[in-house]
C-alpha cells in the first residue's frame, strides 16, 4: 500500500487538517511494510506551528526503527530553521522519505532550500483536507488552498487525503460529507483522492457498506498526537 507511493512523500494541509497525525500514522505503517532492512525517515519541517509536531514522537518512532529529524535544539527548544541532515534522504535513493510540511503556504516555503537536491518525479505531494475547517469547508475553498500550497511548495499536489473529522465526535457520516466535497474538488482539478482516514477508536459506526462509498484506500488510524483528554 504505502510502499507503492513515490519514494519521497510530502504532506501538506491547512492548520487543523490533521496532516501530522496522518503523517505519523503513515510513516509507522510504511515502516511495517518495508521492513527493518529499508531505511525510513520522517522530517518535521513545520517551523511555524509549535503544536502537534511529529518530532514530539521522536522516541516512540525511533523505537520502531524510524529516523526522525526536526527543527529543534537538543530536541528541546524550537528554532525557526531546519537542520542540514534533512537533505540526505533527498539524495539517498535507498531511503523512504516522509516530510511533514508546515500548515498553509507560509509553512511550505522552507522546502525551497532543498529544491536543487530533489527530482520532482520522485515526489508525491499529499494534501490533507478536513472539510470542517473554515478554510476548506467547501470545494471552492479547498481548491483555493491547494493553489496556495502548490505555489509555496513549487510542486503540484498529486493526491488528496480525506481526513474530515470532528475529533472525538466524528462519525461515518462526517467521512461521507468529506467524500462529497473532496470528490467535487477531485473532479474539478483532476487530482485523485488517494486516502480516506478515520480513527478506529472514535468512528464506531464504520461498516463495509460505508467504507465502499469512500474513495482511495481507507486507512484506520490510531491517535499518536492527540492526548486522551483532547
Amino acid at each position: 500500500m504505502f510502499k507503492d507511493d513515490k519514494r519521497i512523500r510530502m504532506f501538506c494541509g491547512h492548520y487543523g487538517s490533521g496532516k501530522t497525525e496522518f503523517a505519523v500514522n503513515y510513516v509507522t505503517k510504511l515502516k511495517e511494510e518495508v521492513g527493518p532492512d529499508r531505511k525510513v525517515v520522517i522530517s518535521d519541517m513545520d517551523i511555524v506551528n509549535p503544536y502537534f509536531r511529529s518530532r514530539e514522537k521522536k522516541a516512540e518512532l525511533e523505537d520502531k526503527g524510524i529516523v526522525v529529524y526536526g527543527s529543534s535544539y537538543n530536541n528541546d527548544a524550537d528554532i525557526p530553521a531546519v537542520p542540514a541532515e534533512m537533505m540526505g534522504p533527498f539524495i539517498d535513493k535507498k531511503c523512504e522519505y516522509v516530510i511533514d510540511l508546515g500548515g498553509n503556504d507560509v509553512g511550505t516555503i522552507v522546502l525551497g532550500r532543498y529544491k536543487e537536491h530533489y527530482d520532482p518525479e520522485e515526489i508525491d505531494v499529499f494534501m490533507v483536507i478536513n472539510t470542517y475547517r473554515p478554510d476548506t469547508y467547501d470545494a471552492d475553498l479547498c481548491i483555493e488552498q491547494m493553489h496556495e500550497l502548490e505555489a509555496g511548495i513549487g510542486l503540484k499536489v498529486t493526491g488528496f487525503v480525506n481526513n474530515t473529522n470532528l475529533v472525538r465526535e466524528t462519525t461515518a457520516a462526517d467521512l461521507i460529507r468529506g467524500e462529497e466535497i473532496i470528490s467535487e474538488v477531485s473532479k474539478r482539478t483532476g487530482v485523485p483522492i488517494r486516502y480516506t482516514t478515520y480513527v478506529k477508536e472514535v468512528v464506531k459506526d464504520m461498516t463495509p457498506e460505508i467504507e465502499a462509498k469512500l474513495s482511495g484506500t481507507v486507512v484506520p488510524m490510531t491517535y499518536y498526537m492527540r492526548a486522551s483528554w483532547m
